[in-house]
């Protein structure tokens, strides 16, 4: 809109200026002065006047950049990256839930590497290597490989020599049919394997984002082009409704925050002592401590099929009760239609056991995964050590 009332201006001015001499003509302050737009035109055109002298500082981009998401049968969230000179571009998975940036490469010949595009090193002008061993771990899989150095540019914010690993060996099958190339860890760097600069601290550390924090919406419409968003440096007013509601963060590992309860249609049932919370892109579902979610699957009716998978009726899931997470005095709620998924007319609870303690000592463990995400937009904002959540738009 604001481009559409200064191009009417400079109609407007255009026009004058074919019929009297340019003295005659009204400035563009005193049209937009005479419009009643010049403060709105003011206030939306601010800018920094040494922006012009940026090319001095070649590592100076300070902005806010959106990363677009694609959404994969609601199980994973990848978004496209580039490596090297020339680019190289691969898919990758924003996991908060890790730290390392990794990529299938030339030197891996497995059949879960093969299956993907693989990094070639010796077509980048740009790569170096100090052939730093790494391996890291996941709860659906593993890998192992060597650490090196290259242009990345995520969201169009381009990291010189950022680090990132090259793997070597992907056993089993457990990334072969995922739609992402690699990872890319947005956790913080304590939890990095091998020590690895993160991509997220390589933005900060060359001041290419203007605020230290980034925020990420998932979409709910796996059939949709908007299947989500990262926005690094900032905060997108659009995605989300209401008040953010900020709260600590308990360690700086993981995004793991206190949790005050969990209710069931408003009922205190769970977390009534206090617990921990895990906010991790990373995981598809929502997943309890197993005796809690035993507790909670009996209450929804849910049984085991022949296939040993939880089921529920379908026509229950309207009946079903909300669940709320109590986070900082604020209640966060999903519905049952956020928690239970249906396929080919069989619904399943997208619940999960898990049977880790808490990484600190203070009551239970939660994942709070993309079940939960897709209902509220998330800040994950490195400078004052905090989360927040909003209701999403």
């Amino acid at each position: 809109m604001k481009w559409l009332i200064f191009a009417l201006v400079c109609i407007q001015l255009s026009e004058c200026l074919h019929k009297v001499p340019l003295h005659r003509c009204k400035s563009v302050r005193q049209i937009l002065k005479e419009r009643g737009e010049l403060k709105q035109f003011l206030e939306t055109h601010k800018y920094d006047p040494a922006l012009k002298y940026r090319h001095l500082f070649p590592g100076y981009q300070s902005e806010v950049a959106d990363e677009p998401l694609l959404n994969s049968f609601d199980m994973s969230y990848y978004g496209s990256i580039t490596i090297g000179t020339p680019p190289q571009n691969f898919g990758v998975l924003f996991d908060t839930g890790s730290s390392n940036l990794w990529i299938a490469s030339i030197y891996c010949d497995s059949p879960t590497c093969r299956n993907h595009k693989r990094f070639n090193p010796t077509q980048s002008s740009t790569y170096s290597t100090r052939r730093q061993t790494f391996s890291i771990a996941y709860g659906s899989g593993s890998l192992s490989g060597f650490f090196g150095y290259d242009t990345v540019d995520v969201a169009g914010i381009s990291i010189p020599k950022q680090e990132f690993g090259l793997s070597q060996n992907e056993p089993g099958t457990s990334f072969y049919y995922s739609k992402f190339d690699g990872i890319l860890g947005l956790g913080y760097p304590g939890l990095s394997a091998g020590g690895a600069t993160t991509v997220f601290d390589g933005m900060m550390q060359d001041r290419l984002v203007s605020q230290p924090l980034f925020s990420i919406y998932l979409g709910s419409d796996p059939n949709s082009q908007d299947g989500g968003e990262v926005t690094f440096g900032g905060i997108d007013s659009r995605l989300y409704t209401g008040e953010i509601t900020w709260v600590p963060v308990l360690q700086e590992l993981y995004w793991l925050i206190p949790m005050q309860g969990v209710l069931l249609n408003g009922k205190p049932t769970f977390c009534t002592q206090g617990c921990q919370a895990m906010v991790d892109t990373g995981t598809s579902l929502l997943t309890a401590p197993s005796e809690e979610l035993a507790e909670l699957l009996q209450y929804i009716g849910a049984y085991q099929n022949q296939y040993g998978e939880y089921s529920v009726n379908c026509n229950d899931v309207p009946n079903m009760p909300s669940l709320t997470f109590v986070i900082n005095g604020a209640d966060l709620t999903i519905h049952p239609s956020a928690y239970v998924q249906e396929n080919d007319g069989y619904c399943f609870p997208a619940l999960q056991a898990t049977y880790l303690p808490a990484p600190t000592e203070d009551g239970p463990f939660w994942i709070l995964g993309d079940v939960f995400l897709r209902e509220f937009y998330s800040i994950y904002d490195r400078g004052n050590n905090r989360m927040g959540f909003a209701k999403v738009a």
